[in-house]
């Protein structure tokens, strides 16, 4: 022991004689210490300047926590040493306030600080630690600051910082769920996100958030396929789990044409050399045959799917396995799912924990698609060293399995499972063997006279079970098995199991017309020992009494007498009740009622036999894998598995993004610069054709996902040929609201088009710098299509290209028109003078406020190319809506562009979030060809910026759409005087108010200019203001009718100050963000 101290004094310890000495080994020190004493030395070490001390301590704490200990008490010494140099102390310090940030609220919020400090570090484990760290501490007060980090955290270099900026989206909302509209935003751009190491934890974020915002999903489906082979395994599970119920209402049933399948298995499975062998001819005819579903085509995305989940089977994660194996279950063909009956036997010869999940999942599959596990039979055999609940688990599945060819097999084994000492496992078996003789006839004798051979056993427990299961089986031939009902009766006197003894009973007197002589005897006895049996056996000695008293009167009137007697005494109520009901009906009396001519009918009716069904046979409606189908009970949190669609929804909405990690060989580079020559004949098919028929074709290569890009690139290609003039349109608008920086990109070769895309944001970084091994011509093809989908962002496109096609296809070319609509009196007379300052309100504000303008315009609702024809635009009128003053009017726009009159427009049944509502307008009988109507609908959107999916239903055809409100039109506005208007703002200060700068350009320094953008952004009502470089504007938002009040300080030296005062800070937020953006463009 010598040694001892010396190296205790070494490493910072603090034994002294007759103390516990402490271990450099962190998880040796101080293990049989008393804590105080631990603590007071870890609190000197770590209030030193040495950062080696410091770092032991910390060490040491570390240690502490993973042992479970509390070291709580520490935190003030440790949340000290955060802004620590040394970067090994600061992770450590970091792991340590993760832990306790939550425990120890006000403490961390002092540090507060220093963990936004920690953001900015250059170290990316600090930054993400530093993250962690503010999303742990639950304070409402810090919500807008955790809201700051995460958006910037999400813009982050480092992969792993925007992991983590994904994994504190949920924590921040289940602390604030107001936040939501914010965090879908972050979502959508971290969904877009190309490395493996951000999807999966971004797909939970999603799950947990906004997992009914299912078309944030469309433009990333494929890039999520592709990636999911190099995501960690975690994010394997949830982004399988996610495809699963993604597929379940974006594609058809595979199952629907079970006959046309099993025709030609083979086909099915490789289900890309059936269209290879028709050629490019069939395209036409497999697109005419969609809609009546005959023959089945899979979607290519479909296959996607199924192709790249499959080799994950091999994943050595359990949990991987089970995920795809549920995925085929629920998605595959029936030829397809066989494939994954191998993973899941592989999977048995884990821990018993795996073994009992996997067991519960093949119960369920083995029900409806026997088949696939039969090959397998003799893995499901039961070992002696099976745990109980595992051993329950097989018997479950062989007898599922078992069939007229394998029964002999697993009856033998059966047999050999009676003789287990585990009593629990052979009551099971012995119900399973009565299952078995339940569903297969045949054995049925076999098995009945086994179990009557298990009633000569010496345990008690067998005996029973097998008395029970016995009755059953007899109910299915009663009158071929006198014999055993007679072996039965004489068991009575020793078998005590009550179960069993209530069995035999209700057998003797459900058929005592087969056993007259010995079924009055056994009544006798009963009624000897009728005091001292359990209540379940006196309920079926009454039953007994009752059934002999009306067959055989002569013999058993007294001893039925006596029985009803004894129970009318009886202490529980139940039996006291029979006996009552019982003397009522069977026994005359002089007010019989009518009900005693019927007793023999009530009594002594025919019973239906039993029908033996496994426990599992409706747990497939729950995912399988999931805790719900564990439990067979809906688990919180657990999202219902959708039903098939009838009809398949528009395959092109995945076409927005083509993904960027096929590699492309020289030979495909050229096919995909000439697809866009080609696809100038192919463009009249439409997308649907080119999304089904293009890829398949390609398939068979080694480069899996490629043919899936050729797919994108060809369907997207054949979109823009037919709709030039709309992509022109859409073009120029964005073009302009973009700005000459934009212009500038267009306007570069190739390599200045890679850099320049590589910038952006959201969706369409991806999607533009995702074709930097192509030219920039398939480039401008591809980008369009985001043009035309409302939800996507502008991204870099040729303006030339715009121009030309638009000039090709002249005669169609509409700009989109503004219609000013006529405002409604809104404006009192008190306010004219106020408002006399205002120049040029009266010709051209008034309508800019009240009609669509620059910053909203018209919008694309549904291509005419997915509409089949059909064309229809929206527009927010800024009126209010007749009928309710909560909803936003939105003008409809329809065009029948086809040559065949659409009939019967109007909505169908909306699926829509909580507190979202729409009013529907009116249905349109009938569109000629060439005509165009217009239509107003009205929305609620419970002050949100949630888009609103509905369906556009014609009498053939149901077209998704969405409607998606910039925040400025979530209000309306209100007139006030300036005192009014102050008064308010005072009362909206500190969290409710919200302050940016920004710097005017000198375009949009006069009144008029200002005015028009604020009032084109947000439909406010201009505040007359004493101070001319001040400008202020009022509203309500239109569901909760929550002031919503903007100043703009417009100095001539120095930047504007921009401040909204509202309620709702998440409108606020979003208010000053489009503000600042019309401001400064």
């Amino acid at each position: 022991m010598s040694a001892a101290p010396a190296y205790s004094e070494d490493k910072g310890g603090s034994a002294g004689p007759g103390e516990p000495e402490y271990g450099h080994d962190p998880a040796s020190g101080g293990i049989f210490s008393s804590d105080y004493k631990r603590h007071d030395d870890l609190k000197e070490m770590l209030d030193t300047n040495k950062d080696s001390l410091k770092l032991e301590a910390m060490k040491r704490i570390v240690a502490m926590i993973a042992r479970g200990k509390n070291a709580s008490d520490l935190f003030p010494a440790v949340v000290k040493n955060v802004a620590c140099k040394n970067i090994e102390v600061k992770k450590l310090v970091y792991v340590y306030l993760v832990r306790y940030a939550e425990e120890q609220q006000d403490l961390a919020l002092l540090s507060i600080s220093t963990f936004q400090r920690g953001l900015k570090d250059p170290n990316q484990l600090i930054r993400a630690s530093a993250l962690r760290v503010l999303s742990s501490i639950r304070v409402p007060i810090i919500v807008p600051i955790m809201m700051l980090a995460i958006k910037e955290a999400a813009s982050d270099m480092s992969p792993y910082v925007r992991k983590t900026a994904a994994h504190a989206i949920p924590k921040l909302y289940s602390l604030d769920s107001d936040q939501k509209d914010q965090l879908i935003e972050v979502i959508e751009k971290l969904l877009a996100d190309k490395t493996t190491l951000v999807a999966g934890s971004v797909v939970m974020a999603f799950e947990e958030v906004c997992p009914e915002r299912i078309d944030l999903i469309h433009k990333n489906y494929r890039k999520l396929c592709n990636l999911l082979i190099d995501v960690e395994e975690w994010g394997q599970v949830v982004i399988i789990s996610m495809l699963t119920r993604y597929a379940r209402t974006q594609f058809l049933s595979p199952t629907q044409n079970e006959s046309l399948l099993e025709e030609n298995p083979e086909k099915a499975f490789y289900g890309s050399e059936e269209d290879e062998a028709k050629g490019p001819g069939s395209e036409e005819a497999a697109t005419a045959a969609l809609p009546t579903r005959k023959p089945y085509v899979m979607d290519p995305d479909h296959r996607l799917l199924l192709r790249n989940t499959k080799p994950l089977l091999q994943s050595r994660s359990a949990a991987v396995v089970m995920a795809v194996a549920q995925l085929y279950f629920h998605l595959a063909p029936k030829a397809e799912v066989g494939v994954i009956a191998k993973a899941l036997v592989r999977l048995l010869r884990s821990h018993s924990e795996v073994q009992y999940v996997v067991l519960q999942n093949v119960a369920t599959m083995s029900i409806k698609r026997r088949g696939m596990f039969e090959p397998y039979l003799k893995s499901f055999y039961i070992r002696s060293t099976d745990p109980t609940q595992i051993k329950i688990l097989k018997l479950e599945v062989l007898t599922n399995l078992a069939n007229e060819t394998n029964i002999p097999t697993v009856l033998r084994e059966f047999q050999t499972y009676i003789r287990s000492m585990d009593k629990d496992f052979v009551a099971a078996t012995i119900q399973a063997i009565g299952r078995c003789a339940t569903n297969i006839g045949r054995v049925r004798d076999t098995c009945l006279n086994g179990l009557v051979q298990l009633l000569s056993n010496r345990d008690e427990l067998v005996v029973a079970e097998s008395v029970v299961v016995i009755k059953k089986l007899l109910q299915m031939q009663p009158a071929q098995h006198g014999e055993i009902i007679k072996h039965l009766a004489k068991l009575t006197d020793n078998i005590q199991v009550p179960m069993a003894r209530a069995s035999i009973l209700w057998l003797i007197g459900e058929y005592c017309e087969h056993v007259p002589k010995i079924a009055p005897d056994v009544l006798r006895k009963m009624a000897k020992s009728f005091t001292a049996e359990e209540d379940i056996v006196k309920l079926q000695v009454i039953n007994l009494a009752a059934k002999l008293y009306l067959t055989n009167s002569k013999q058993t009137k007294l001893l039925t007498q006596y029985v009803l007697s004894l129970a009318k005494y009886d202490q529980n109520y139940d039996i006291r009740d029979r006996a009552r009901f019982t003397r009522q009906l069977i026994v005359p009396s002089e007010q019989g009622g009518a009900l005693s001519r019927h007793a023999k009918k009530l009594f002594l009716a025919p019973k239906p036999a039993p029908i033996l069904e496994s426990s599992f046979k409706d747990r497939d409606h729950f995912q399988l894998g999931s805790l719900s189908h564990l439990l067979n009970a809906k688990a919180t949190g657990y999202q219902e598995l959708p039903d098939w669609p009838e009809e398949a929804p528009d395959p092109s909405v995945r076409n927005v993004e083509v993904p960027e990690w096929t590699k492309c060989s020289n030979r495909e580079k050229r096919k995909e610069k000439e697809k866009p020559f080609y696809s100038d004949s192919e463009g009249e098919s439409g997308p649907t054709e080119s999304a089904d028929s293009e890829p398949e074709s390609e398939s068979e290569s080694e480069s899996k996902s490629s043919s899936e890009s050729g797919s994108g690139e060809s369907s997207s290609d054949s979109d823009n040929d037919e709709d030039e003039e709309k992509g022109g349109g859409s073009d120029s608008e964005q073009s302009e609201e973009e700005g000459g920086k934009k212009k500038t990109k267009k306007k570069k070769g190739p390599e200045g088009h890679r850099e320049g895309s590589s910038s952006e944001e959201g969706s369409d970084s991806s999607s533009s710098s995702s074709e930097s091994e192509v030219t920039s011509e398939s480039e401008e093809e591809q980008a369009k299509p985001a043009s035309w989908r409302k939800k996507t962002p502008p991204s870099g496109k040729s303006a030339p290209v715009a121009k030309e096609i638009s000039l090709l296809d002249l005669e169609d070319f509409t700009p989109p028109s503004v219609q000013p609509v006529s405002p409604p009196v809104v404006v009192s007379t008190s306010l004219a003078a106020d408002l006399e300052g205002l120049t040029l309100t009266d010709s051209s504000l008034v309508p800019s406020l009240l009609s669509p303008v620059s910053s909203i315009g018209r919008q694309e609702l549904l291509h005419r190319a997915a509409g089949e024809g059909l064309a229809v635009d929206y527009a927010f009128s800024r009126q209010p809506f007749p009928g309710d003053p909560h909803m936003v009017s939105i003008h409809i726009y329809f065009s029948n562009n086809s040559e065949t009159p659409i009939k019967g427009l109007h909505v169908g049944t909306p699926k829509l979030p909580a507190g979202i509502s729409i009013q529907e307008f009116p249905e349109i009988e009938s569109l000629a060809p060439g005509e165009s109507t217009t239509a107003v609908m009205g929305i609620n959107f419970c002050d949100s910026t949630q888009a609103a999916n509905f369906q556009l239903c014609t009498q053939t055809r149901q077209f998704y759409v969405s409607i998606q409100p910039p925040v400025g039109e979530l209000m309306a506005p209100v007139f006030m005087s300036e005192n009014e208007f102050k008064k308010e703002q005072g009362k909206l200060t500190g969290m409710n108010e919200i302050t940016e700068k920004l710097t005017l350009p000198d375009t949009c320094r006069s009144d008029h200019m200002v005015v028009q953008k604020v009032t084109a952004t947000a439909n406010l009502g201009r505040v007359p203001c004493g101070t001319s470089d001040e400008y202020r504007f009022a509203g309500r938002t239109l569901t909760s009718g929550s002031l919503v009040l903007l100043t703009l300080d417009a100095r001539p030296a120095g930047p504007a100050h921009l401040t909204v005062n509202s309620e709702k800070m998440v409108i606020g937020t979003m208010l000053v963000k489009d503000v600042i953006q019309a401001l400064t463009q």
